[in-house]
């Protein structure tokens, strides 16, 4: 399955172009692609249009690397647009109302009631926009009531949209333009929170700092990367890629096990921020928190599926040292911390050897790693081993300190990061309190199992 003529892809915005554009420096993990002449001069600019068996080689390089993005304004079409889309839903008529008048007349649409309290209400709202209604006896939660509805489906395409979603009209046509690669099975757009009138401080938060909310970049979804599984709030997948569809034994963290299942068959899953869906977040105080701790349950069925994948963090050797003498908290701490990042430099340099500037690169490498590790640790501190937290700051005064400084460090980046319109103190409240809830998640679902497989880090070279 080779690229098409005409499809463009743009290098990500952390990719480098080295050694006078004779190397590529960037992608997940970051790696050096040391690019030939021919290869040079099939960029333009930043750019790598598609017009032979050359291009479309090297542009799937790229795109398997994360060195680079399909442009999607610039691809073509499917040659077969038709697409279906299926809303599970139960109860909520009023959401679903406002869901289906955003999707309007142009796809055929399947509501799968999901054994509702009022059936009835979701009938009549089915009944008013022309949709097909499928009425479960039993409920068997989203990713069931996904899969009946996916049973029914006759076009190429399926468009999966919960029912406190609402869809702009260019997100379901632009995303559709990602399938023009034909390893692509699923895409999926940003989802970003519905507006209203009155935000209280946790909708506010939820604006900037949703769950589902993956970022302004586009992405590859791939375990271990920066976005490393989609939402199953909106998506639009190729419905001969699906198989049997979503896990029905899972009632939560069934789209990254899709997403992750799509991967490891050789599929691609596409982040595509260009086009978004409004969620309607839980902004109520008493919604939320168990909403994000529910999250967190997901974490250990998903370290059962697929025990490569999950882990709180995941270090390098150097790394974990790295982190241990500076938790220390000793004197010798900084020049062994120090000490460490010298020794990592070199290797890396060694490693660069070729290009013009090994160690300057190295060292570049080294801090983005660093301060990647330092990052971690405090999520590790701070959001998945917080119950072990608490206990040790009973105890120890070295780690209240570094507990403290891991929530006011991750708070002041975060803010700043997410542009939000809320002051900092009730975004660090709202921040810890997100945290608690989901780690509570996570240390309830491993409970249940008796297992630590979701709350071990994952050292890897």
């Amino acid at each position: 399955m080779t690229l098409p003529r005409g499809f463009v892809v743009e290098l990500d915005r952390h990719a480098r172009l080295v050694d006078g554009g004779r190397a590529l420096l960037g992608g997940h993990p970051t790696r050096l692609l040391k690019l030939t002449p021919r290869a040079r001069r099939l960029l333009v600019g930043r750019l790598l249009p598609v017009r032979d068996a050359a291009s479309a080689l090297l542009a799937d390089r790229l795109l398997d690397t994360g060195l680079a993005h399909p442009v999607a304004a610039a691809l073509p079409p499917p040659a077969d647009p038709r697409c279906t889309v299926v809303v599970p839903v139960r109860d909520r008529p009023r959401q679903l109302t406002r869901l289906l008048r955003s999707i309007g007349t142009t796809h055929p649409v399947i509501v799968v009631d999901d054994a509702s309290r009022d059936p009835a209400g979701v009938a009549a709202v089915a009944a008013a926009h022309g949709a097909r209604l499928v009425a479960l006896a039993a409920n068997v939660g989203p990713a069931g009531a996904r899969n009946a509805g996916l049973r029914l489906v006759t076009t190429p395409y399926v468009v999966f949209a919960d029912s406190d979603i609402v869809l702009d009209p260019d997100t379901v046509p632009t995303l559709l333009r990602h399938f023009a690669d034909p390893r692509v099975a699923m895409a999926v757009p940003r989802i970003t929170g519905l507006p209203t009138q009155a935000a209280s401080w946790i909708e506010r938060y939820e604006n900037s700092r949703s769950s589902l909310d993956l970022g302004a970049h586009p992405a590859p979804v791939r375990p271990g990367t920066p976005v490393s599984w989609a939402s199953s709030a909106c998506v639009v997948a190729r419905v001969d890629a699906l198989g049997e569809g979503f896990d029905a034994g899972m009632r939560v963290g069934e789209d990254v096990d899709l997403c992750w299942r799509l991967v490891a068959a050789g599929r691609r899953v596409r982040y595509e921020p260009a086009v978004r869906a409004a969620h309607e977040h839980r902004v109520r105080l008493g919604d939320w928190l168990p909403r994000k701790a529910f999250y967190g349950t997901g974490a250990q069925p998903l370290a059962e599926r697929h025990p490569e994948f999950v882990a709180p963090v995941v270090f390098a050797p150097w790394s974990v040292a790295f982190a241990v003498v500076l938790f220390a908290g000793r004197r010798w701490s900084a020049p062994a911390a120090a000490g460490v990042l010298g020794v990592v430099t070199v290797r890396i340099a060694r490693k660069l050897d070729g290009t013009r500037h090994p160690y300057r690169l190295a060292v570049r490498l080294t801090g983005n790693g660093a301060l990647a590790t330092l990052a971690q640790t405090g999520a590790l501190l701070t959001r998945h081993w917080w119950p072990l937290t608490a206990v040790g700051c009973v105890f120890s005064r070295r780690i209240r300190r570094a507990a403290v400084v891991a929530a006011l460090a991750d708070t002041a980046l975060e803010y700043r990061r997410d542009q939000v319109t809320l002051d900092p103190l009730r975004y660090g409240i709202a921040r810890r309190l997100d945290d608690l809830a989901y780690g509570a998640g996570v240390w309830l679902s491993a409970l249940r199992a008796r297992s630590v497989a979701a709350l071990r880090p994952r050292v890897i070279r």
